[in-house]
């Protein structure tokens, strides 16, 4: 059986029920690591942020991160979890190539944060609660990046370059419960959960959690069973799986494949998968054991972590409003349907939006802009919203000079392109550009007297009842004012000079 033999999604549902269990690496945005006071700053020499702590050195002592503690009870509280009145660091002992001690200093069984849960809006608006066991603090391990193979990976390579600048960086790891009773929408539901943990972990502030950057990864756990049977079969776990499409994608693979050895009489191997972006498809990793051995024990260097409860009850009332929440409030309050507030949400564009809002542009054309025109340059440039070289109160001044007539949408578009292209804020690039719509009476006159002398046909059809061709001469006067001129009113002044009521 290889890893190509699938059966359809249908068939695979029509004999078989789908468990999943998601664990969620988060990497906190500290400016220091875990146990030490390197920097966390991106794109930095390699090992350029490194120290006798994480490095572990002999005789080298941690000191836990006061934010990176805080960041773990914010997001425990976040998920209704319990948040654990005494808890201790553990030494999760393992062949870590990538980590220089040769073991992770995690929590076992005693994590800060413990039975919670997410609830996750799924596309058609059904409310699916997902479970969390836990969610723990741990660092995070070095960079690996394997030369002279064909795939980038240490299979074939000649030899492999390690970076410790990230080694220690603070992590928190969400783990889910078993997640059962999603039937044939378990992908769904997977992409749901973690975008909204996503948006969950950015609404508290401690990370940025951009999943391309790795800042946010996903190990997607599956099996199957048989309906209508209660045992959980035999796990896969497909790691570090980094974007909403792509944890929706790994599931629905692996539920396809595991039907498709357990249909022909096969087992499951349990085991880790790689994800492979370009076709959705998975291939085998290590094996897992069932009693898989990380030695752990506690960690001697480090005592236990037991957040005080007024600590605790006043980082609770700092809590945000929750994501779910609060897109229910705004959908609410800017009158849009569920499929467009989706489309916002899947945008990256709601908090943009409601910057632009505060900046005082009305909600109808903070929607237009960041979901029309900026959204068209995001695609073309393979850019996030957020990513674009223009800021929500540009966008404000751009609806602004709009309502005062100053432009128009055309213009505005050419406003917004200069801003784009870095020629400066939405005034200078109106004043550089020439961009003001034409407002003098006097100008506007002699344009639709021009427009109506070059097109006597046009002008004698409208004289004798047909209104609709003035659209030919409104036309004609916007292009000779370079689409500067207010259409509504030189439409006004050709019915007027032409004795013809509107």
């Amino acid at each position: 059986m290889t890893v190509t033999d699938l059966v359809s999604y249908e068939d695979a549902l029509a004999s078989y029920d789908p468990v999943m269990g998601l664990e969620v690496h988060v990497e906190l945005g500290t400016k220091t690591k875990m146990f030490c006071g390197c920097s966390t700053e991106l794109k930095q020499d390699a090992n350029s942020q490194t120290c006798p702590v994480c490095l572990g050195l002999p005789g080298a002592l941690p000191v836990v991160n006061e934010i990176g503690v805080e960041s773990a009870i914010k997001i425990g509280l976040a998920l209704h979890c319990e948040i654990a009145e005494w808890c201790r660091f553990a030494r999760k002992n393992y062949f870590y190539p990538d980590m220089p001690k040769n073991f992770q200093t995690s929590q076992y069984d005693e994590p800060i944060a413990f039975n919670g849960y997410l609830d996750v809006q799924l596309e058609d608006g059904e409310i699916f609660r997902v479970e969390i066991e836990r969610a723990h603090m741990e660092e995070d391990t070095g960079k690996s990046t394997h030369v002279g193979g064909a795939t980038g990976r240490i299979h074939g390579a000649s030899h492999s370059l390690l970076d410790y600048n990230r080694a220690g960086i603070p992590l928190i790891e969400i783990v889910t419960k078993p997640i059962e009773g999603a039937g044939a929408r378990a992908p769904e539901v997977a992409k749901a959960y973690v975008a909204e943990l996503r948006e969950l972990i950015k609404a508290l502030g401690v990370s940025e959690a951009r999943m391309e950057m790795g800042q946010m990864r996903c190990d997607v756990n599956l099996s199957l069973r048989p309906n209508g049977t209660e045992t959980f079969g035999t796990r896969s776990e497909t790691k570090n799986v980094n974007s909403l499409r792509s944890v929706e994608r790994a599931a629905r693979f692996e539920i396809q494949r595991h039907a498709a050895v357990l249909s022909a009489g096969g087992t499951i191997v349990q085991e880790t998968r790689h994800f492979h972006e370009e076709d959705g498809s998975t291939t085998a990793g290590r094996i897992k054991d069932n009693a898989e051995d990380y030695r752990y024990f506690p960690e001697p260097d480090l005592v236990p972590v037991a957040p005080a409860r007024d600590w605790v009850e006043e980082l609770r009332k700092g809590l945000p409003e929750l994501p779910r929440l609060r897109r229910a409030r705004l959908k609410e309050e800017w009158g849009v349907s569920e499929h467009d507030m989706q489309s916002i949400l899947n945008a990256g564009a709601v908090d943009l939006i409601v910057a632009t809002i505060e900046a005082g542009a009305p909600s109808d054309q903070a929607r237009k802009w960041w979901m029309g025109e900026l959204a068209r340059n995001a695609n073309e440039t393979g850019r996030g919203l957020d990513e674009l070289p223009i800021t929500p109160a540009q966008v404000a001044r751009v609806a602004a000079l709009v309502a005062k007539g100053d432009l128009n949408d055309k213009l505005a578009r050419q406003v917004i392109e200069g801003v784009l292209a870095g020629e400066g804020d939405p005034d200078t690039v109106v004043e550089k550009r020439g961009l003001k719509v034409v407002s003098d009476e006097g100008a506007l006159s002699t344009a639709v007297d021009e427009a109506i002398a070059g097109n006597a046909a046009i002008a004698d059809k409208i004289r004798g009842g047909k209104v609709a061709a003035a659209g030919a001469l409104v036309g004609a006067v916007m292009k000779a004012t370079r689409g500067q001129a207010d259409a509504a009113r030189v439409r006004e002044l050709i019915l007027e000079k032409l004795g013809v009521e509107g």
